[in-house]
């Protein structure tokens, strides 16, 4: 079981361009890059790696359970039209991720959306593609949404309120903008539940993982994901090996390339330079800045940096949150999203909607930045 396990990791790598594109990226950055090969592990942030083993492994528990199955039923019950099941999915993975993060939010949406499309003919990749766009749009609200937005809250030291006030003219404006996209991307057609026998609830393997779900991110939050996700592997090992063989560990592999790659991209002497370069205490110029930055080295990597040379997080925080949006790269939720979505393609459909999206969202929050300098 172990090798196949292994085999099946591998088989999915050789086929993921993103993975060939990481790796080929460090083969470069190797030579260039003045940092030795001994410093490469300091390089990875074992607490981001050991939270996202914990999450997918606790999701993975709760999709083989059976329950995300029977939800999935009652969602296509509830809703009359394709149109409204994308709105309602799409919408709450806005609202979650306001309070649980952009990536807890997608891990308890996706799998959910997955299990949707198995009972009826909805275009699951498209939903996950929406999904991504949504946390983006709503986890920009709250200190508590992004890692980005707990980053530069910290940093500026307001309150809680203060954060949320300035965020939401363009949280709100990006999700007008999400919904009529939304409406407009998805027909209104009847669907019906899909022939066939609804799956069996494993009642225990549920139990174990809601149980743990809330444990996991209060020890990640206070700086113990280490540990916790320890624990986690253990208790499943013991219960329920397969959740653990059946665990993306390819991603996980891509995102330690992804450490590794964007911070010896973000040390090398002309980087550098390029950013002391930029004038970073212009608005316009900081603004424009962390956008293109966060396509680059994605968005948290984005905000640190720039934080070094600027000190404006009003324009930062709209900057940063508004790079989310185009590559995938601009925010690791959209690579945890089109990973979870097991569609290889995923990646053509996501730039199709998120290139357009990143146009709309930066034209708006300059148009907000330019209407509060004025006031």
């Amino acid at each position: 079981m172990v090798k196949q396990a292994l085999v099946r990791v591998l088989s999915g790598l050789r086929g993921d361009r993103f993975f060939q594109i990481l790796l080929a990226g460090l083969l470069v950055l190797a030579f260039v890059s003045p940092a030795p090969l001994t410093s490469y592990p300091s390089l990875v942030d074992g607490a981001t790696l050991a939270a996202l083993t914990g999450l997918l492994l606790l999701t993975k528990g709760l999709e083989l359970s059976g329950v995300l199955h029977h939800l999935g039923h009652r969602l296509v019950e509830a809703m009359p039209s394709e149109r409204a099941v994308a709105l309602s999915l799409v919408l709450a993975a806005a609202g979650l991720s306001t309070v649980l993060t952009n990536d807890v939010a997608l891990f308890v949406v996706v799998p959910l959306t997955l299990g949707v499309c198995r009972i009826a003919p909805l275009p699951a990749t498209r939903l996950i593609v929406f999904e991504a766009l949504a946390v983006n749009a709503g986890s920009a609200l709250t200190p508590i949404g992004n890692p980005q937005n707990l980053f530069l809250w910290q940093l500026a030291k307001v309150s809680f309120g203060e954060f949320v006030w300035h965020q939401l003219p363009l949280v709100g404006l990006l999700m007008l903008a999400l919904v009529g996209l939304t409406c407009a991307a998805f027909r209104g057609r009847e669907i019906r539940v899909a022939p066939g026998e609804h799956a069996s609830l494993d009642r225990r393997l549920l139990a174990l993982s809601l149980a743990l779900y809330v444990p996991f991110l209060v020890a990640a939050d206070h700086g113990h994901a280490g540990w916790a996700v320890g624990v986690l592997l253990v208790l499943f090992v013991g219960l329920r090996p397969r959740a653990v063989l059946d665990l993306d560990w390819g991603l996980l592999l891509i995102f330690t390339l992804m450490f590794i790659d964007l911070r010896l991209l973000a040390q090398l002497p002309a980087v550098k330079a390029a950013m002391a370069g930029l004038d970073l205490h212009d608005p316009l110029n900081l603004y424009l800045a962390s956008i293109g930055a966060s396509q680059l080295i994605s968005n948290v990597p984005a905000a640190i940096a720039l934080a070094e040379y600027a000190d404006n997080w009003r324009v930062l925080a709209y900057g940063v949150n508004v790079g989310g949006f185009g590559f995938m790269v601009g925010s690791l939720a959209n690579l945890i999203a089109l990973r979870m979505s097991g569609d290889a393609r995923a990646w053509r459909s996501f730039h199709a909607y998120a290139v357009p999206a990143l146009v709309v969202a930066a034209v708006l929050g300059a148009w907000l930045l330019g209407l509060a300098g004025r006031g």
